[in-house]
C-alpha cells in the first residue's frame, strides 16, 4: 500500500505532504500539537479529506 504522506522534490520542495495536496503533513501535527481538533484542520485544507488525515495519523503513529 502506498503511504498517504509523500515526499517528491518537485513538490513544497520535498516537504512531506498528503498524497494528492500540496499540504505539509506537519501543518496537521502543528493543529493538534496547538489544541485545535481535526475538524479544524479539516475547515482551513478542504484538499485533505479526513479520511486522509485519519491514516497519516495511524501511519504516523506506527511507523
Amino acid at each position: 500500500m502506498a503511504s498517504v504522506v509523500v515526499k517528491d522534490p518537485n513538490i513544497m520542495s520535498g516537504e512531506p505532504c498528503f498524497r494528492g495536496t500540496r499540504v505539509p503533513f506537519k501543518i496537521l501535527t502543528d493543529y493538534l500539537e496547538g489544541g485545535d481538533t481535526l475538524d479544524q484542520f479539516l475547515d482551513q485544507y478542504p484538499s485533505v479529506s479526513r479520511e486522509l488525515a485519519i491514516a497519516a495519523i495511524e501511519e504516523a503513529r506506527v511507523g
